[in-house]
């Protein structure tokens, strides 16, 4: 097997494992936990801030102790968290303890990344790096669109699902420790990455385009609820439609070498703001579901041409390229998902909607340009 197909298999399972499993299936589970445990808005709301700030520190340590210590073992270590985590919440006695386990959990999403980046940029030969990353980002698609099935499946027995997720992601550890290479760390990590043009355009795209998704990924099921009067299953199906078209994330390494990092970056920069007016505006189903699907696709490209734009940025430094553009993201998404809140509040929804909309396409206005579509080439 070639090493770009074993690590790209590996990572596209641990992606989907770590986002899918352990971060997102928490929402879909969260009615029987509540049911059972009695978590009660306040706590929710605790655990929604402790899994983004775990996280954002998280993947910081990642990209820091990849590379210190090689990509092969803070992979395995994501895998491990993301198994203590789930098994967490599967044995939970209490909300305290459920909420620890899903922020535990949750930080394995950002573990996860940056050794995948640093293992393909060691092993992986330089034109088949950028198609292996882009793969393995699509990972969260797959993670996402099997949790919504999996849910109908077992009927809400969620103990018995996150042990199930938990046991997957030990498989996961194993098989990361033998298909992964050693890729050893320097001993020591870089410092703050310097911030040239590249890195700085970067870093205002990926804060957009993170905070035009909080639309359809934080208020998605209000929308629709609100808009067409949906009920669980109706944000059950979006939320599947959402993970199957992110699926196409994974053709974002042709795209780019075929068109440039540019032209697929505001193609699908136009394609979520459309996403965002389709489900946003309560069109109808068709459209809705549609909107849905395209989004996710539009998300799933976005955050694997952020991925390619930071490797190249940063090519002595994969890991903190990686970790840039994603941390950004979420920094994005924590500043967006309030101030669509208060829009929506205030002004109304279309407006809130019709704003994110122009978000995302303000976001193309930043480019890599020549430094990065060089190296492209």
């Amino acid at each position: 097997m070639s090493p770009a197909l074993r690590i790209g298999a590996t990572g596209f399972a641990l992606i989907a494992v770590c986002y899918g499993f352990a971060r997102f299936a928490f929402g879909l589970f969260l009615p029987q936990i509540d049911g059972e445990l009695g978590l009660g808005t306040s706590l929710g709301g605790v655990i929604s801030g402790g899994s983004f700030a775990g996280y954002c520190i998280a993947i910081v340590a990642s990209a820091i102790l990849t590379e210190r210590l090689g990509a092969r073992a803070i992979a395995v270590g994501a895998a491990l968290v993301a198994t203590i985590g789930m098994a967490g919440i599967a044995l939970a006695p209490s909300p305290l303890i459920l909420a620890i386990a899903v922020v535990v959990a949750g930080s394995s999403t950002g573990l996860a990344s940056p050794p995948m980046a640093a293992a393909v940029a060691a092993a992986v030969s330089k034109g088949r790096q950028d198609l292996t990353n882009t793969v393995i980002n699509a990972g969260v698609s797959a993670g996402v669109a099997l949790t919504g099935p999996i849910a109908l499946a077992i009927m809400g027995q969620w103990r018995l699902a996150f042990g199930a997720f938990a046991a997957v992601a030990l498989v996961l550890a194993i098989a990361a420790t033998i298909a992964l290479p050693a890729a050893s760390g320097s001993g020591r990590s870089g410092g703050l990455p310097p911030m040239t043009e590249p890195v700085l355009r970067l870093i205002s795209a990926s804060f957009l385009m993170g905070a035009a998704s909080t639309a359809l990924w934080s208020f998605g099921g209000q929308l629709v609820a609100s808009q067409l009067d949906w009920g669980t299953t109706g944000t059950g199906l979006l939320w599947t439609c959402i993970g199957v078209g992110g699926l196409v994330g994974a053709l974002a390494g042709t795209l780019v070498g075929k068109f440039g990092l540019d032209r697929i970056h505001w193609a699908f920069l136009g394609l979520m703001a459309a996403s965002i007016l389709s489900v946003g505006l309560g069109l109808g189903p068709v459209p809705t579901l549609v909107g849905g699907a395209i989004f996710g696709a539009a998300y799933v490209m976005l955050t694997g041409v952020y991925l390619i734009w930071g490797t190249h940025a940063l090519p002595d430094r994969p890991a903190t390229g990686l970790m840039i553009g994603f941390l950004t993201i979420a920094v994005g998404q924590t500043v967006g998902a309030p101030l669509f809140g208060f829009l929506m509040a205030g002004p109304g929804v279309e407006f809130a909607v019709i704003c994110f909309a122009a978000a995302a396409l303000i976001a193309g206005a930043f480019r890599a340009r020549s430094e990065v579509n060089s190296a492209l080439a």
